[in-house]
């Protein structure tokens, strides 16, 4: 880990993320959104490749100093998690990057796994981002798909099971007139890019859709 646990602003309250910066100097602003695992090192890591490709990647802590490898707790946290409390943390989150002195441009744009996949789309349709990320995100609640005023990317497991929200996530873009862009990976599996789940990790799929992010990332973002 090179990055470091700091504190910003929730609506009032305070909130806590993983930041982690360039080497290069400043970059555009890029928020990383957890799994329903929580803020745990494989996020982290994810953040400070972000930073090692010229990125100010911030993890906000959506569950407040909690995390867990056990499925069934992870689930349980989830549904715990206080959704209207996880949009003002990420709408901090998003006021400290472009406040932020090595944030330049002032833009941020968003990556998210699976929970924060589906949080990165809510994101995107509230106007509040740059460019989108979603990797393997689900929804629980349907946005307004014409707020999206942002690019999005999206990479999903061809073999996603019953979380597989891509049809209706296209479905409503389309109707709302909006483009995106979607990758899916054959033979993958849920969380297929999570390298500290190797029944799951795929690493040419990985790297693929990491390639793939770094390049849009870097032009919609630069």
């Amino acid at each position: 880990m090179t990055g470091k646990m700091v504190e910003f602003q929730s609506n009032g309250q305070r909130a806590s993320g993983y930041l982690s910066l360039p080497e290069s100097g400043k970059g555009a602003g890029v928020l990383v959104i957890q799994e329903w695992w929580g803020l745990v090192p494989h996020i982290k890591s994810v953040a400070d490749r972000l930073a090692q490709s010229g990125f100010v990647a911030l993890a906000p802590d959506l569950y407040h100093g909690q995390a867990t490898q056990e499925p069934n707790e992870a689930q349980k946290l989830m549904l715990e998690l206080d959704i209207a409390r996880a949009g003002k943390d990420m709408a901090g989150a998003i006021a400290f990057l472009k406040s932020h002195r090595d944030v330049d441009p002032k833009k941020v744009g968003c990556i998210g796994f699976c929970m924060g996949g589906g949080m990165t789309l809510h994101l995107a349709a509230t106007g509040k981002i740059d460019a989108a990320v979603p990797f393997y995100g689900g929804l629980h609640k349907v946005p307004d798909w014409r707020g999206v005023q942002c690019p999005i990317q999206g990479h999903y497991a061809e073999h996603d099971g019953p979380t597989d929200a891509l049809p209706a996530v296209r479905e409503g873009l389309q109707k709302a007139g909006k483009q995106a862009t979607f990758h899916i990976y054959k033979g993958t599996r849920h969380a297929f890019f999570n390298d500290a789940r190797p029944e799951v990790y795929d690493p040419s799929a990985a790297q693929a859709a990491w390639d793939r992010t770094l390049e849009f990332l870097r032009k919609t973002l630069r």
